[in-house]
């Protein structure tokens, strides 16, 4: 009698795969309720009779909203895992983006817009540390293409805004937030099963957790300002690029295709972004495309050209697009506190950086403003060494 030999063949939770497609659904998610919210702003604004100045407010409750839960997220995160920071902050992001479309003062904006960015960074930390775990189980970089979702998602948001500027944006608002809402609470039997979000199973190395060795607070900081510096470009590409086309005498179309081209080159970077990993090395490639970055946007601001500078954008776009991936998989190396540190000092970089080039433009000219991020990408150019080496 012959013994038939089995082979066990694992449960599909077993495979990070399913973890990887959950993840690429959540950072959608993000990429296109942040687009929608962006895009009707106008709306919201003249709908409540907002003032720059009450406009700020609301802006500044959002962006306190959402370092409170950068660090929330980390700390909880560290605790319990981050796979319990998907479903629920995203059923919150999602009504609190519906809530913002019924609100018509300065005081509930600012409490919607508080809940609504606390929402996020709690969301941002569970996601970005699950890519670090799932990252981990697969053994090579995935974490561009992931991000590359995010970059999808917002075209997609900023798309749909553009197709229904005829509707009231307080529908728009309630349907985006209901169906997020909706798929968060769909999606908890796949996060149940997806045990990967919170580490790798057995024979990998062990997940970011309590037993987590404390990253150098000095490397965390380098990280986070290098993150900084790469959002920064990022706010100053979604702010002031149409504005640096108008200087050049650009029509309205040519100016709006600004930031359309610098968003696709960014995903577009993001796709391929992991292949290039896995062929060069992640330091290599956040150097060289920091260096296309600063060089593509500073050619354009000498040339002066409006056809040089869609090219330029587009170059900042692409230059950029693995750093912050590349920056927060470095950051997972000390646990989900590390990757909170980092996404909220990177965050600083994007909410203040608009306003700190403003400021530069109102002494000087625009060209000469947006200088900024073309030395912060070379900045980024120079430390990606120090910042991205296993240590």
């Amino acid at each position: 009698m012959t013994a038939t030999a089995t082979i066990p063949v694992p449960s599909p939770v077993q495979h990070p795969v399913e973890s990887r497609r959950l993840l690429h659904g959540v950072f959608a998610v993000l990429g296109v309720v942040m687009a929608v919210w962006g895009a009707r702003m106008p709306a919201v604004q003249a709908s409540s009779q907002l003032g720059p100045g009450r406009l700020a407010l609301v802006l500044l409750a959002a962006a306190a909203g959402m370092v409170i839960g950068l660090q929330l997220g980390g700390h909880i995160a560290q605790r319990h895992g981050p796979a319990r920071l998907l479903a629920l902050p995203a059923a919150v992001f999602g009504l609190s983006l519906a809530l913002l479309g019924t609100c018509r003062t300065l005081t509930t904006l600012a409490a919607a817009a508080l809940l609504f960015g606390l929402a996020h960074g709690v969301l941002d930390v569970g996601a970005n540390t699950a890519a670090v775990n799932v990252e981990r189980a697969y053994q090579r970089s995935i974490m561009s293409s992931l991000h590359s979702s995010y970059s999808v998602g917002a075209l997609a948001g900023a798309a749909l805004a553009a197709a229904t500027a005829w509707a009231p944006y307080p529908v728009l608002f309630a349907t985006v937030g209901l169906l997020t809402a909706s798929a968060a609470a769909a999606s908890l039997p796949l996060i149940r099963a997806a045990r990967h979000l919170d580490g790798p199973l057995e024979g990998n190395p062990s997940p970011p957790g309590p037993q987590a060795p404390r990253a150098p607070l000095r490397a965390v900081w380098l990280l986070g300002a290098l993150a900084a510096a790469c959002l920064l470009g990022e706010g100053a590409a979604a702010d002031w690029s149409a504005v640096h086309l108008h200087t050049l005498h650009a029509t309205e179309a040519t100016a709006a295709a600004a930031y359309a081209v610098y968003s696709a080159a960014m995903a577009t970077g993001r796709l391929i972004g992991d292949r290039l990993n896995a062929r060069f090395g992640p330091i290599t490639v956040v150097r060289t495309g920091a260096t296309l970055a600063a060089a593509g946007l500073g050619t354009c601001l000498v040339i002066g050209s409006a056809p040089v500078a869609l090219i330029g954008w587009a170059s900042l776009g692409l230059g950029l697009s693995t750093a912050v991936p590349s920056l927060i998989s470095a950051a997972g190396r000390g646990g989900p506190r590390a990757v909170g540190r980092v996404a909220a000092t990177g965050y600083l970089g994007l909410l203040a950086g608009p306003a700190v080039i403003g400021a530069i433009a109102s002494i000087s000219t625009v060209p000469a403003a947006l200088t900024l991020p073309v030395a912060l990408a070379a900045l980024v150019a120079l430390l990606a060494h120090r910042a991205l080496e296993s240590r």
